[in-house]
């Protein structure tokens, strides 16, 4: 293993992890970004697709609700990405992961909104 420098002056030295947890950590960044763009070219398909139900808004609020939930899944895989590759650089435990709680709870106001929006039409 080589040693760098670490970023941050005065903290110990970072070492290079095995480039295979590199890629892993970068293979789950990339499903996680796989996720969002799924949830983007829904949000936008509701938007543009879907009939209008007698609650006008319905349809707009489930489109946004996509495109607000792929946002913050792409801002979190971003992060976690981040955080995964510092830690295992410094030998660090990994993070608890954040975004799947995220994703069961925005899938869930999703469904629900999905839901409403067929019982009202």
């Amino acid at each position: 293993m080589t040693t760098t420098e670490s970023e941050v002056p005065g903290s110990a030295a970072d070492t290079e992890p095995d480039y295979r947890f590199t890629l892993a950590n970068e293979r789950t960044f990339l499903a996680w970004i796989r996720t969002s763009l799924g949830l983007l070219a829904g949000g936008v398909a509701v938007h543009e697709l879907v009939e209008s139900s007698r609650i006008e808004f319905a349809h707009l609020a489930l489109g946004t609700a996509c495109v607000a939930l792929a946002f913050v899944l792409a801002v979190g895989a971003y992060q976690h990405w981040r955080t995964v590759q510092s830690a295992m650089r410094r030998t660090h435990p990994l993070p608890r992961p954040v975004l799947v709680p995220v994703l069961c709870v925005g899938v869930g106001v999703i469904a629900v909104l999905a839901v409403a929006t067929m019982l009202f039409s």
